[in-house]
């Protein structure tokens, strides 16, 4: 993105195995997410460019969250604290002022590893345990399923900061 000399690699086309694609293509964007905010200052982190009015630090915390809920709190089933935790009052994203930027950023990278680790090796066919964020096997959605919503859910927001990045400082590309 801000070094077109040292681009991200799109995962290899040679890949055929579903599993080993979603993966891939996972930290494939969250990469991508990481490198639109390279190079941006605090300030620049902490500004909203969109009449929505997000910012791009607001943006990466969100999607911690979001990998909280849905593999630790969502497929394992595990109890955490606030997992909205990422909503303010008015169920708007929110950082706290006090929060730095780095430590934003160490959180999803430490989220990115846990969640990595934590369904490495699992069958993609394996329904999210209930007790957490599911209370029947009705609502417990598969692996595949919760990965694949992430997936998505990565495109959709490192698009949205493909513009973002470009009003902010005129940087384009991945």
């Amino acid at each position: 993105m801000t070094d077109p000399a040292n681009p991200i690699d799109e995962p290899p086309h040679s890949l055929t195995d579903p599993r080993e694609m979603l993966d891939a293509y996972l930290d494939y964007y969250r990469a991508v997410v990481l490198r639109k905010l390279d190079g941006l200052s605090e300030d620049e982190l902490r500004t909203s460019r969109l009449p929505s009015g997000w910012t791009p630090l607001e943006l990466l915390r969100h999607l911690t969250f979001v990998e909280r809920r849905w593999l630790r709190w969502g497929f394992l089933g595990e109890p955490v604290d606030a997992p909205w935790g990422d909503r303010g009052p008015d169920d708007r994203w929110q950082v706290p002022d006090d929060l730095p930027a780095a430590a934003v950023r160490e959180r999803f990278e430490e989220q990115c590893a846990w969640s990595r680790a934590a369904v490495a090796g699992i069958p993609l066919d394996r329904r999210a345990r209930t007790g957490g964020r599911f209370a029947t096997e009705a609502d417990a959605p598969a692996l595949g399923w919760i990965l694949f919503h992430l997936l998505q859910e990565y495109a959709r927001h490192a698009g949205q900061l493909d513009v973002v990045r470009e009003l902010a400082d005129g940087a384009v590309g991945e």
